[in-house]
């Protein structure tokens, strides 16, 4: 299984969802991107922190969301309502694999320039959807 995970500069929400994901479905090919994301960039410190903090291996370099990426996956998963319009209105051919990961709960808090609470807060909520989203689909 192809998951891709979408925020906007892919240093916090969707590398971690990415990291998270990885540790509960390691045979599946899991990456994540950013709709204005400066390629190359590693994980922010807060998202890193966390993830260590959680004993889970990361390494990361940000990428930005591209055809081929969105081509690739099987799934999408979007951190906003957002992030969700602007693939479908600029990769409209995608539309049907792009989901919001919170559904109808709304949007993942964007913790980036935050404090160490708000990374831990947004990794138990990535952690709680990315669970829910398991369930959902019948993969967990």
């Amino acid at each position: 299984m192809n998951i891709l995970f979408v925020c906007t500069g892919n240093t916090c929400r969707s590398p971690m969802a990415e990291a998270i994901l990885r540790t509960r479905k390691p045979d599946w090919h899991i990456r994540s991107a950013g709709l204005y994301a400066n390629p190359g960039e590693p994980a922010s410190k807060g998202t890193a922190a966390v993830l260590d903090e959680k004993g889970i291996t990361h390494e990361h370099h940000s990428s930005q969301v591209t055809e081929e990426l969105l081509q690739w996956a099987d799934a999408v998963l979007t951190m906003t309502a957002s992030h969700k319009q602007l693939i479908d209105i600029h990769f409209p051919q995608f539309q049907d694999k792009v989901r919001l990961l919170k559904e109808a709960d709304g949007d993942v808090a964007d913790p980036f320039g935050g404090t160490d609470a708000d990374y831990r807060k947004a990794f138990e909520e990535l952690d709680y959807y990315i669970s829910d989203w398991l369930k959902r689909e019948n993969k967990e």
